[in-house]
């Protein structure tokens, strides 16, 4: 497998209050036709707080950005809910007629950073405005799961809908800050919002360095799945490229055990530019008999992110 980078499709701006911060975290495709992909992403306000927008592109030429929305399309909740820190896409799906959102809620804490948990957001407009389905998240801590949970990618198959998400594992305190551990975990529902969680690891950490795997894009080839994620180490990862975070993959034959072959993913940071730092949470799909991957690159999406295509073997 070897992916060819084509470059940067979009350039965050600070154009508006809910972006005024910068950055186009996770993008996430949405196919609206053959000829036009809606690509999802997060930006950040002046108090760091995550809101969703989205461009549109030339499906056959991903750099040539077509639209650009001047309004978040879902932002934070209300005070004292999961999501009262922020909103960050994660996945979109159609359902019927309508279009799902799921998406990541963010809590600002005291004694350690952050608390996710996964939310849901409904459009029945093709996917230019959404209402949220609920005021609390579909998936939050359990006895099972005591910390956060976040970042679902969630695919229907022969009346199942099956998602992969990060679960976290515990924290640390690492050079005077707190820093998660999570890997990734399966679940399965019947309707997409009531979810069976049983604690199955699907990509587990590799070795006691590693914390950090996250964002799963699941295709099915065959008989095969086959997912794309990304992976990071605990030491200085913000700052150093060989502990930031690399895309990785694995392959499954039912979708639940998993083998990480991250030595054959095919792609990995440039040498110089927007990727030469770290390059994350790609979001992998097929177009006209071709496979594209969008991705993120330095300091978790503050440069935008880019396309890559995969190379005919």
């Amino acid at each position: 497998m070897k992916w060819n980078k084509k470059g940067l499709i979009y350039e965050p701006n600070t154009s508006f209050e809910w972006n005024s911060k910068g950055y186009a975290s996770v993008p996430t495709v949405y196919k609206i036709s053959e000829d036009v992909l809606r690509i999802y992403f997060t930006a950040r306000d002046i108090d760091n707080k995550t809101n969703i927008s989205y461009i549109e592109v030339e499906a056959d030429k991903p750099s040539n950005i077509l639209y650009v929305h001047q309004k978040s399309v879902l932002s934070c909740g209300k005070i004292g809910m999961f999501d009262d820190c922020g909103a960050m896409v994660s996945h979109v799906i159609n359902v019927n007629d309508e279009v799902w959102m799921y998406y990541i809620g963010w809590n600002v804490r005291n004694t350690i950073a952050y608390h996710n948990s996964i939310g849901l957001a409904i459009s029945k407009d093709g996917g230019v405005t959404f209402e949220k389905f609920s005021e609390g998240p579909l998936f939050d801590r359990t006895y099972k799961e005591p910390y956060f949970n976040a970042a679902p990618f969630v695919l229907k198959e022969n009346g199942i809908w099956k998602m992969w998400y990060l679960s976290n594992t515990k924290w640390v305190e690492y050079e005077g800050r707190s820093e998660p551990f999570y890997h990734i975990k399966y679940a399965e529902s019947d309707n997409g919002i009531d979810w069976k969680r049983e604690g199955r690891v699907a990509i587990d950490y590799k070795d006691e360095n590693e914390c950090g795997i996250v964002r799963a894009c699941v295709l099915k080839d065959d008989d095969t799945y086959k997912m794309w994620y990304s992976y990071r180490n605990l030491q200085n990862y913000r700052t150093d490229k060989n502990s930031s975070y690399r895309i990785g993959y694995a392959e499954s034959f039912n979708g639940i055990d998993w083998t990480r072959k991250d030595e054959e993913v095919g792609i990995d940071v440039s040498e110089s530019g927007w990727d030469s730092e770290m390059i994350e949470y790609p979001f992998v799909y097929d177009h006209k008999g071709q496979r594209y991957m969008i991705y993120n690159g330095n300091t978790f999406g503050k440069t935008g992110f880019g396309y890559a295509v995969l190379e005919e073997n």
